[in-house]
């Protein structure tokens, strides 16, 4: 059965999740990364975006992810057009690769963005990379070069981040440095050792 063994990897925009996803696997946690699934799905469904979108969120290369971006962050319409043609097929995906790892009866990390918003993954227990929406939205700026109103377009199409760390089974705060971050990580990751599925 997938997800048996799974703990959901979490956050908003800006958060740090990537950064504890890398010390996850660094520490040997097997990683299925459902945003890298989601962009290997955008390419295998690149005809029937520009079909759906316009052919102006295509490159040559492939789907021009920003400019997808650009469409469905300000239409929330466009948005559930868009997921209904690639959520059930990053599903798909994952609980592929889900049900191999737990055939290895071990904690393993799967990293969704959307893990809340969606209520797709059957997964027993979360963790959320949790910085308060003022930080999410400066280093959002600093990192992505975007104004103020398109990173809070993005922010207000993701549940808030304080619900989202009253949802989590276990809260990974990032609102410091990168010692205080480690710190948190290993109390999590310490913790999903001991645990018992």
């Amino acid at each position: 059965m997938a997800f048996a063994y799974a703990v959901a990897l979490t956050g908003g925009i800006a958060t740090g999740k990537s950064t504890v996803a890398r010390m996850f696997e660094a520490d040997g946690f097997a990683l299925i990364d459902a945003d890298k699934t989601a962009h290997e799905v955008l390419e295998a469904s690149r005809e029937e975006i520009g079909a759906m979108f316009g052919k102006e969120v295509l490159t040559p290369e492939g789907v021009d992810r920003k400019a997808l971006g650009a469409v469905v962050f300000g239409d929330m319409q466009a948005r559930k057009r868009l997921e209904a043609l690639v959520h059930p097929r990053i599903f798909k995906r994952i609980e592929a690769q889900s049900a191999l790892l737990d055939e290895k009866k071990a904690p393993y990390i799967v990293d969704i963005p959307l893990f809340f918003e969606t209520g797709r993954y059957p997964i027993g227990r979360s963790v959320v990379v949790y910085a308060p929406r003022t930080l999410q939205l400066a280093r959002a700026m600093a990192r992505d070069g975007l104004d103020e109103a398109a990173v809070r377009a993005r922010l207000d199409a993701q549940m808030d981040i304080e619900t989202k760390r009253q949802m989590a089974d276990y809260v990974i705060r990032n609102d410091g440095d990168l010692a205080q971050l480690r710190r948190e990580y290993e109390r999590v990751r310490d913790a999903l050792r001991k645990e018992r599925v």
